[in-house]
């Protein structure tokens, strides 16, 4: 494993100064050199256009991976807090790490970030690798992709985990390409099956279940959806090892740069994924307009407005509401579902709910069957029924 500049080809133009992280890079005589702090994380190659610079390394069929040690979440930020799912996931890699007599690792990369360090370590890690930069406060798939490659190559996990959020999706599938290692994507279930990570997908439209393992291959690597692993009650006595690694982000080798941000979240309301409630409408809602009896219910009930794909792809309701397989994994203390079949690409991205209650006028549909309460009938005369009935009794508690 190494990494050697092609002399000849070198034109000593800087890109690959630019590109590296850990200022592992420099031009001397018109030549690009590279010192003893170069983790082989792939950015100077990748940005050199003469072909340049060749990284050499191991085929992992060969190698012996003993030496992997450590289950890793790479922990994702969102405004000025954690998201939930990176918590979920320290929840998971703890009992993964605990059953391999391995310890916990964080990778928390930003701009000012160590203030979250505490609270990473009362979730479970046990060490935490922190990459603070100006720099690094937007997120850049080059930048933060080539500090990860860096720290996985230099510190050698054995299991790496990310969110299966926008950002993960992107980063994940990055890393695991520059690296030459694998990767299950959108998994909803994780253990451990003689020393190696299962894991567990939906596949074929969500009609089965598929066990994924990697035997050859080290670190193993998985996005996992939210709201599928429950987050480990803090122990604010828990104290973690602080990892901090030194980087040098210059923006100017970016082939990509971000003008401007915009949210398509209302300000002030929750995504589906952060509620306590939800109220969602399928097939059986009708049209769009008929969707405002459920927001009045969700309204009362202080929670938010969820559509099944059928609704969605009708055109009745935002792509951002949808509920299921190919929509948002959702895990509130309540779960209404009115006019849904419950066909299982529905289920998989609802029934970790803590309590299900499904309203249809079929009684043979699928949602009955992992419903905690049904209620067979007209949902345009029960959902009224229950808005009128929660204001009356809100109300008379006030």
């Amino acid at each position: 494993m190494g990494i050697d500049v092609v002399l000849d080809k070198c034109t000593g133009c800087g890109l690959c100064v630019k590109a590296c992280p850990f200022a592992a890079v420099v031009v001397k005589d018109k030549k690009a050199e590279i010192d003893a702090r170069c983790t082989l994380c792939g950015a100077c190659a990748d940005a050199c256009k003469f072909e340049a610079i060749i990284i050499q390394r191991p085929e992992q069929t060969t190698e012996d991976l003993s030496g992997y040690k450590g289950v890793w979440t790479f922990v994702e930020l969102h405004g000025e807090g954690i998201r939930k799912v990176s918590l979920e996931l320290l929840g998971k890699s703890s009992d993964i790490a605990d059953e391999l007599g391995e310890k916990v690792g964080a990778v928390l990369l930003g701009r000012d970030t160590a203030r979250h360090c505490d609270g990473l370590a009362a979730h479970g890690a046990d060490v935490i690798y922190l990459a603070e930069h100006e720099n690094l406060e937007d997120y850049y798939t080059q930048t933060y992709s080539a500090i990860l490659c860096g720290l996985i190559s230099n510190h050698r996990p054995s299991i790496v985990l990310f969110p299966a959020t926008h950002l993960g999706r992107d980063l994940a599938p990055r890393v695991a390409a520059t690296l030459g290692l694998g990767l299950t994507a959108d998994c909803t279930g994780l253990s451990i099956t003689e020393g190696m990570l299962l894991q567990s997908r939906p596949a074929f439209g969500g009609n089965i279940m598929a066990d994924i393992i990697c035997p050859g291959a080290r670190p193993q690597m998985a996005t996992v959806r939210p709201n599928v692993m429950k987050a480990r009650e803090p122990d604010t006595g828990r104290k973690a090892e602080i990892v901090t690694v030194p980087v040098d982000i210059d923006l100017k080798g970016l082939d990509v740069v971000i003008k401007d941000v915009v949210s398509t979240v209302t300000k002030g309301v929750k995504s589906l994924e952060e509620v306590d409630l939800i109220v969602s409408g399928g097939r059986g809602m009708g049209n769009s307009e008929n969707f405002a009896i459920l927001e009045e219910l969700a309204d009362i009930l202080g929670g938010g407005v969820g559509a099944s794909r059928a609704a969605v792809d009708a055109g009745w309701r935002p792509r951002s509401d949808q509920v299921g397989q190919t929509g948002k994994t959702v895990s509130p203390r309540l779960y209404i579902a009115c006019g849904i079949s419950g066909k299982i690409q529905h289920q998989v991205g609802m029934k970790s709910s803590d309590t299900i209650v499904a309203i249809n006028k079929d009684p043979e549909a699928p949602i009955f069957e992992i419903a905690d309460y049904g209620i067979v009938g007209d949902l345009f005369e029960i959902v009224p029924a229950l808005n009128e009935e929660f204001k009356r009794t809100l109300h008379k508690g006030k």
